[in-house]
């Protein structure tokens, strides 16, 4: 061994030989950097198995650990992975531990009880032998030496021995250096261990040499160990976790090799949770075979038509065919479902320590309202207050209220919001309830001083709703005014009249209500910004209704707080859970993956609806199936309310990209075989792409530095700072602090800027022609174009390479109202159904849009569906009609079944209620909300999707705008009397008329059987099975339409009897009930002459 005059220092046991230099720049080098992976227990290199692949421990997160760390932590530790806490599975060649008993899969006998030789050992040499195997590598699997290596060591008393600060805590700091151990060569500490309240003598074998002539190695002395153990520390209070400003780690911070892996602060702030295989793998299983059974059951009905109803046949063909298509599209995002769990304690640790200020991100949130009589001020009040008392610093969070109707009941029930939010913010995290809605919060029927212990508690309690409930009157009076307009107008205080008494000609209004006023609750502490927002509007422009709004608030915010992260509920949406932003922030701020993550959803959850759901307003089976699904490809669509996003993402750049290394070709090939392979393609290939994504890309380039802009790097610095924010005045508009602002990653304001001008630059990007000849609407913000501007905006962003992340707390972290009559619930999938219509027929349909970005193929599958939906109401009307056409004429659309047909049809019906059964297990769905979810779909279908597609193709084709009025009728009252209201709508016909002619053709169906006898009831069964399948899917909409009274209205009656009518008497000329060949006349023997 060459050592070039330098000392050698190692230990035996440990394989070790280190090289401390006699000069600074020679430095020792580490095994990290000689080799692979390092053991991040032990420091030791990770052996090589025989397959010559590095040794993995977990097979989950691939946390590096070598054999011997991983045979004692499976021996004596807790056999689960530092990193992820899952359990360490037996590998070959280990022991088998308590609890290795499950694991049936590893057939190695050899080693089953393979737990090295104790015998003749003394329990002083057990024991080290068993520290031995957590410390060392290259040695025997067991880790425990022979007698031979215990008791012959030529080496031993000759090598010293090293030992390291890092992981022998335990030995004094002056004790640190080159230790000959007293008797064994194996013993890597001394065999006792002095008094610490006894100092120790420094013991150096030349005691006038200066330590700075030893050079820089491993051995730690006394100054450079109490170094090290203060950064230590520092790191175990998670420090250095905080990264920047907001929370971000830059350059290798993150890769810091002293800083501990075990350090809590360091973990994952979330982790995936796949669906068990036990669930899971059956459920795949069915749906391959469900596809076998498809294909072999269209096989049938292919080559067997019924010759005698050719057109009945054949219309059923085409709808069973859309219906499969449908499917797949519905059932293969599905293939990867996930959940998630979140670790705010982890958060908490990481960004917020003890006597310093919080380093949580700042969060914008956003709460659109349009019209006061619609939308119930005490509604939107409930929400904002839920939004001012959630658990997050103050300092961080800012609320922004969209009044698009501009009314003045909207500003002043905002204003009374604000005073009574002095009171109530203090006791909602004085007592810590859930939830902050006031209106929730005394309503529940639980007994509200559970796990209660503060002895003021209840006497707080009552005053407090006593201010609730006389805030609500205040509310209540401000409506009962706002009822009766006066002629010229509102007027305020001070007697200027309300710029917004004409709704559509008014300029922009902002008001801060909350935050930097210097208004403080009741306790004197601050409260968190409250900010009134209506944007300008004038005859003559396009303002894009909730898009718009949404955009516009998109600027204020950016302008005045410019957090970098939003979130965006609905007036009626309140906080349900305090810690929603928290369990946001757990995957927005994670270092690991939270980078590419545009937004977080949050399923949809409701009060006030019946206990049987009638009309499947939870929407359980989308939010608790379809979107856990998507959670495993790319992530959920954004469906319009309770979503946190990222800002830069609504900008329209691109998601990062890792750089990957060069390949192979370049690095090992000769430069000739790179010449032809590599270089060739790059220059024919790359241009293409290059061009094919100039528009996505060229927006990224300027996200972090302006000079990097395409084209302008030969240019002065000047002219290229002008030219670059001339491109981003064009893409963003014409505000150069909202422009600035763009190009701040994680957020902020200048500290310099006054409010007032802030203010006074934030009436400007609200302007009504702010947007024009900008990317606003078309890359930038909520994308317009459709009513249902959530699905195109999220769309956008997965095509730029962004994923989106799932979210269910265990206490749900929104909750809203639903329509729960029948007309209002039809109204509302409508408006829904024609936003796909919309998308569908515009450029941005993902049929044909996004290709060539970062759109996965089962995420388009979902995008596709969600547009494509709408069209099955043709084909679903048709075959819902079928039934009652072939009870009244007599015909079938099946031939005579065989025995083969029973056995493919049972088979179809089987796998479609198996997939049911299967989802229901994995997504935790009853079979309630399931049923109800099925049958909807059909009442949607036959009626909403069906005006829908009708008004989109009027609209996109024929520029004509159509519109379905309600009336309202009076209802009872009682809990749940809005179930029983009914509003006339031209939606109920479709759906009555479907059902009435069903239940006509069973009845002639039976009728005829009965006239006919035996011999037909074996072909009716099938035709009776058909209608009453139909029959009962449109059962929730029969008891809509009887109402409480049990009575069908009269006009609705009417209208379908007489459709049905002339549908039934379009077969008279058929008369089912006739031979083919006419009547057969026989003589009766009497004389009618």
């Amino acid at each position: 061994m060459n050592t070039g005059g330098r000392l050698i220092a190692g230990s035996h046991n440990r394989n070790e030989f280190v090289l401390i230099n006699a000069d600074e720049n020679a430095r020792i080098k580490s095994v990290q950097e000689l080799s692979g992976q390092v053991c991040q227990i032990c420091e030791d290199e990770i052996e090589i198995t025989v397959d010559g692949e590095p040794f993995v421990a977990c097979n989950e997160c691939a946390f590096p650990v070598c054999r011997p760390c991983y045979e004692y932590e499976r021996r004596e530790g807790n056999q689960a992975c530092p990193q992820c806490k899952t359990r360490y599975k037996r590998l070959k060649g280990s022991p088998r531990v308590e609890g290795d008993e499950e694991e049936d899969d590893i057939d190695d006998l050899e080693h089953e009880f393979d737990y090295g030789n104790f015998d003749g050992l003394s329990p002083e040499q057990v024991a080290e032998a068993m520290l031995s195997s957590r410390m060392n590598t290259g040695r025997d699997i067991s880790g425990i030496p022979t007698h031979g290596e215990l008791d012959s060591s030529p080496l031993s008393s000759k090598i010293p021995l090293l030992t390291y600060g890092e992981e022998d805590t335990e030995i004094s700091s002056d004790r640190h250096a080159l230790i000959v151990p007293p008797s064994h060569g194996y013993r890597c500490h001394p065999s006792s261990f002095p008094d610490p309240s006894i100092p120790s003598q420094p013991r150096p074998m030349v005691p006038k040499k200066d330590i700075a002539v030893y050079g820089y190695g491993s051995v730690a002395w006394k100054d450079r160990m109490e170094d090290w153990k203060k950064r230590q520390n520092d790191k175990l209070q998670v420090v250095k976790h905080g990264g920047n400003d907001n929370g971000n780690f830059e350059g290798d911070e993150l890769d810091d090799p002293d800083l501990p892996m075990m350090d809590e602060g360091r973990q994952p702030l979330s982790r995936k949770l796949p669906i068990p295989s036990s669930k899971i793998n059956p459920y795949r299983m069915i749906i391959i075979l469900r596809l076998v059974v498809l294909g072999l059951f269209f096989h049938y009905r292919i080559l067997h038509p019924v010759n005698d109803a050719y057109g009945l046949w054949l219309t059923s063909v085409i709808c069973e065919i859309w219906f499969a298509v449908s499917w797949i599209l519905d059932q293969f995002p599905k293939w990867y479902p996930i959940e998630r769990e979140t670790y705010l304690d982890r958060l908490s640790l990481r960004y917020e320590k003890e006597g310093k200020p919080s380093e949580l991100a700042s969060v914008d949130v956003f709460v659109s309202t349009v019209d006061p009589m619609k939308e119930p001020p005490l509604i939107t009040a409930n929400t904002v207050l839920s939004i001012l008392s959630v658990d997050y610093p103050v300092e961080k969070v800012a609320c922004y209220v969209s009044d698009d109707g501009a009314a003045m009941l909207t500003f002043e029930a905002l204003s009374e919001t604000s005073e009574f939010a002095r009171k109530w913010v203090p006791f909602c995290k004085k007592f810590n309830i859930e939830p902050r809605a006031p209106e929730w919060y005394f309503s529940q029927k639980i007994d509200y001083l559970k796990n209660k212990v503060h002895p003021a508690f209840v006497r707080e309690r009552r005053a407090m709703k006593r201010e609730y409930e006389e805030f609500k009157v205040k509310i209540n009076g401000l409506v009962a005014t706002a009822q009766k307009v006066p002629e010229d107008g509102w007027t305020m205080q001070d007697g200027t009249p309300w710029p917004g008494n004409n709704v559509r000609d008014h300029p922009g209004m902002i008001q801060v209500f909350l935050g930097q006023t210097g208004v403080r609750d009741v306790e004197g502490n601050e409260l968190p910004r409250l900010v009134y927002v209506s944007r300008e509007k004038r005859p003559g422009f396009e303002h894009h209704k909730k898009a718009g709004a949404m955009n516009a608030l998109m600027r204020v915010t950016a302008v005045l707080s410019n957090a970098p992260y939003l979130l965006n509920v609905d007036c009626d949406h309140y906080i349900n859970n305090s810690r929603a932003l928290r369990e946001a922030m757990c995957f927005m701020m994670d270092q690991t993956s939270g980078k590419k993550v545009c937004y977080v959803q949050f399923p949809q959850r409701f009060d006030g609806i019946d206990l049987h759901d009638r009309y499947s307003n939870r929407n359980v089976v989308f939010f608790d199936i379809n979107m856990k699904g998507l959670d495993g490809l790319q992530g959920p669509i954004y469906v319009g309310t309770g979503c946190v996003f990222r800002r830069q993402a609504l900008y329209g750049y691109d998601a990062p990209v890792k750089k990957r290394l060069p390949g192979k070709t370049c690095n090992c090939w000769p430069k000739w075989c790179c010449l032809c392979f590599g270089s060739r393609k790059n220059k024919k290939s790359m241009p293409k792409k290059e061009k094919k994504k100039s528009k996505n890309r060229d927006a990224s380039k300027q996200i972090h530095a302006l000079e990097n802009i395409e084209g302008i790097e030969e240019s002065t610095p000047e002219k290229s700072s002008e030219t670059s924010q001339m491109k981003l005045e064009k893409k963003f508009g014409q505000s150069p602090v909202f422009v600035a602002s763009t190009l701040l990653e994680n957020g902020g304001v200048p500290r310099d800027a006054s409010p007032a001008s802030l203010l006074r630059e934030a009436i400007q990007v609200i302007s009504c022609g702010y947007e024009d000849k900008t990317e606003w609407g078309k890359e930038v913000g909520w994308i317009y174009g459709s009513v249902t501007e959530d699905i195109l905006t999220g769309f956008k962003m997965h095509c730029h390479g962004w994923r989106s992340v799932y979210c269910i707390p265990k206490r749900p972290a929104f909750k809203g109202s639903a329509p729960i009559n029948l007309s209002d619930r039809l109204h509302q999938v409508l408006r829904w159904a024609l936003g796909s219509v919309e998308i569908f027929f515009s450029k941005h349909c993902p049929i044909w849009y996004g290709y060539g970005g970062g759109l996965k193929w089962l995420e388009r599958f979902s995008y596709i569906n969600s547009v494509v939906y709408p069209w099955t109401s043709i084909p679903l009307i048709v075959y819902c009609t079928l039934p009652a056409i072939c009870l009244l004429t007599g015909k079938f659309i099946v031939p005579e079944i065989s025995n083969y047909a029973s056995i493919v049809f049972m088979a179809l019906f089987i796998s479609i209620a198996a997939t049911g059964i299967l989802e229901m297990q994995w997504g935790g769905v009853g079979i309630d909300d399931w049923w109800r979810n099925e049958q909807f779909w059909v009442i949607g279908g036959a009626s909403s999707h069906l005006f829908a597609l009708f008004q989109g193709l009027l609209k996109v084709l024929a520029g004509v705008s159509t519109s379905f009025t309600v009336t309202s009728k009076a209802a009872d009252d009682g809990e749940f009397s809005e179930l029983y209201l009914f509003k006339w709508t031209s939606l109920l016909i479709p759906p009555t008329t479907l059902l009435i002619m069903n239940i006509v053709g069973v009845v002639v169906g039976v009728s005829d059987a009965i006239n006919n006898g035996y011999d037909s009831w074996g072909p009716l069964f099938g035709r009776l099975f058909f209608a009453l399948w139909v029959i009962l899917h449109l059962y929730p909409f029969l008891k809509g339409l009887l109402g409480k009274q049990d009575r069908m209205p009269t006009i609705i009656l009417v209208w379908s009897i007489l459709l049905a009518s002339i549908l039934t008497l379009l077969w008279v000329r058929v008369n089912p009930f006739v031979s083919k060949g006419g009547p057969v006349l026989e003589l009766c023997g009497l004389n009618c002459d």
